[in-house]
């Protein structure tokens, strides 16, 4: 994309106070390609114009919804006037939270169902497994639950001698709770009350509100990717019919 600098050049604080960002921000933008070039003045200094404040401000709006880096890649993509490639990353960009949300669907599905185990009068049953054997089953590398311990959300015992790791059925159990959630995108303060209310009381009632915030987390998203479109929209509109 390409438009004539203003007449009365932008110096870099300029845009950073624009955007209320630092100067070294908007030089790391231009060199990321976030910026479109901007030419120098006789003595070296950058002249930025109105389609530099443009551009920097689109990639603002856009980066909380779709991610720095794919916000980056589409105003690389527009600056090199390839609109065709922007927009295949916007919709790449929506499916993938598409996605997002259909998992969030399926694993509360499946979540309830493994929180029902908890208010059952039956005792939970099966094998008790080694930490490899766990890691297969749920598809995972055995280094996540050792990790999971860390947080301390699992605990298994240890063999006598050996030290070996040992899951009873109640802790696979938790851990596929720990893994849905996970897979969820949900962190380790979110997951850690989620597990305490099952395990005291068999109250789902902290389940329910880690899935009600991660909807509205993806509610969130889809207005932020709506914001930065429009700003695009208003950008590649002004490269196609500059003035």
């Amino acid at each position: 994309m390409t438009s004539p600098v203003a007449a009365k050049a932008l110096r870099p604080v300029d845009l950073a106070r624009r955007a209320g960002v630092s100067t070294q921000l908007v030089r790391n933008y231009e060199a990321d390609g976030i910026l479109p070039p901007s030419p120098r003045s006789d003595s070296g200094y950058r002249q930025y114009g109105p389609e530099h404040v443009q551009a920097l401000l689109t990639y603002r709006a856009l980066a909380p919804g779709f991610g720095a880096e794919t916000a980056t890649a589409i105003m690389r993509a527009v600056h090199n006037d390839d609109e065709a490639l922007a927009y295949r990353l916007v919709d790449a960009a929506h499916a993938a939270l598409h996605e997002q949300r259909r998992a969030t669907d399926a694993a509360s599905d499946a979540l309830a169902a493994l929180a029902a185990e908890y208010v059952d009068e039956q005792p939970v049953t099966g094998p008790s497994l080694l930490v490899g054997e766990l890691a297969h089953r749920l598809g995972i590398r055995p280094s996540a639950l050792r990790v999971w311990e860390a947080a301390g959300l699992l605990a298994p015992t240890r063999e006598p001698g050996t030290k070996y790791r040992r899951y009873g059925p109640e802790e696979v159990r938790d851990a596929r709770i720990i893994h849905m959630l996970r897979q969820g995108r949900y962190y380790f303060e979110q997951i850690k009350p989620v597990l305490d209310g099952l395990r005291r009381t068999g109250s789902t009632e902290a389940l329910r509100t880690a899935i009600a915030e991660r909807r509205a987390a993806h509610d969130r998203q889809t207005k932020a990717m709506l914001y930065g479109a429009a700003l695009l929209h208003e950008l590649i509109t002004q490269a196609d019919h500059p003035g």
